[in-house]
């Protein structure tokens, strides 16, 4: 059976979910974050060694990576569920989104998560400095950087109810937490009629529901 080591408020809520739409039984090991850093504790580094979620064990395999977990449970447990068919335009979408995610959308998200936390973070005396560079940095890329990101995703929302067309699949939920995590930030999507739908789409799926119950509280949820 697989084990899913959870870090609350993480992206392993996603595999959560995946598991609960597949209807595949599964373990849950749950870590809390050190209260101060926020960061991971170091017993997930038994698990593997970045001691980084998520993370999973099926029958003595240790996954690590989001959409290296997506491909593995897609493929192992889906049964042609939750994955466009093979060789269609819409295979190739789902590629794409899949890991478009954690290489490209996350970028600016995680730039804009350290560069805000840079001030309160610097020593008294050079805190005004660290704030002045950090904003710097922020109006001048990483906001830019963002708003084109979600433009684009505004975009391709318009076009189909979901990210691979008029079929949800793993590629929604693996998109998820980006579009989630942009959500959270005052006025990013208020003009993005379209992700703010795609949002309340999946948070009223049922399995959606049965994730958060299982993981415990999650920072985006209804974001």
């Amino acid at each position: 059976m697989i084990t899913v080591h959870h870090l609350e408020h993480s992206r392993s809520q996603r595999i959560l979910w995946l598991l609960e739409e597949l209807e595949v039984p599964y373990e849950l090991q749950i870590y809390q974050r050190d209260k101060e850093t926020m960061l991971a504790p170091d017993a997930l580094k038994v698990i593997h060694p970045l001691g980084k979620s998520p993370v999973i064990t099926d029958d003595g395999l240790v996954v690590a990576e989001s959409g290296a977990i997506v491909e593995y449970v897609v493929s192992r447990y889906g049964a042609g569920r939750l994955i466009p068919a093979a060789e269609t335009p819409e295979r190739l979408r789902y590629v794409y989104w899949l890991h478009y995610a954690e290489g490209s959308a996350m970028t600016p998200l995680i730039l804009k998560l350290i560069f805000s936390a840079m001030p309160d973070r610097a020593p008294g005396l050079v805190r005004p400095i660290v704030r002045a560079i950090a904003t710097r940095v922020e109006t001048g890329f990483v906001d830019p950087q963002l708003a084109l990101h979600v433009s684009y995703w505004e975009s391709e929302l318009s076009k189909g109810t979901w990210f691979c067309g008029d079929g949800f699949s793993a590629a929604d939920i693996q998109m998820s937490f980006p579009l989630e995590a942009a959500g959270s930030r005052p006025g990013v999507i208020d003009a993005s009629p379209h992700i703010r739908a795609f949002l309340d789409r999946i948070r009223a799926r049922p399995a959606y529901q049965k994730a958060l119950e299982r993981g415990g509280p999650y920072a985006y949820a209804g974001a």
